[in-house]
């Protein structure tokens, strides 16, 4: 079965986005997750905080994060795949 890595990434890219999303409201309002999402601040997306604007930040790079992983996960398993029926 061949996977459509465009597909993939968007799956994987709304529901990452979507997640970082919730996650930080959740946090802005609770402390819910903090440490988790100050380390991804730090470390991987540069200019998201835990704010009502970050959260639409996160949300952009989630989808841009989740897409390219994504596309990349089913490229590969489809060249797998391939490979394998060779």
């Amino acid at each position: 079965m061949k996977l459509k890595p465009l597909h993939l990434g968007l799956a994987i890219g709304i529901v990452w986005g979507g997640s970082l999303f919730l996650t930080t409201w959740l946090s802005y309002f609770t402390g819910y997750g903090e440490l988790f999402l100050r380390t991804m601040a730090d470390s991987i997306y540069p200019g998201y905080s835990i704010s009502p604007l970050g959260s639409f930040l996160g949300l952009i790079y989630g989808l841009i994060d989740g897409l390219v992983s994504g596309y990349l996960v089913g490229f590969i398993y489809n060249k797998l795949i391939e490979r394998g029926r060779a």
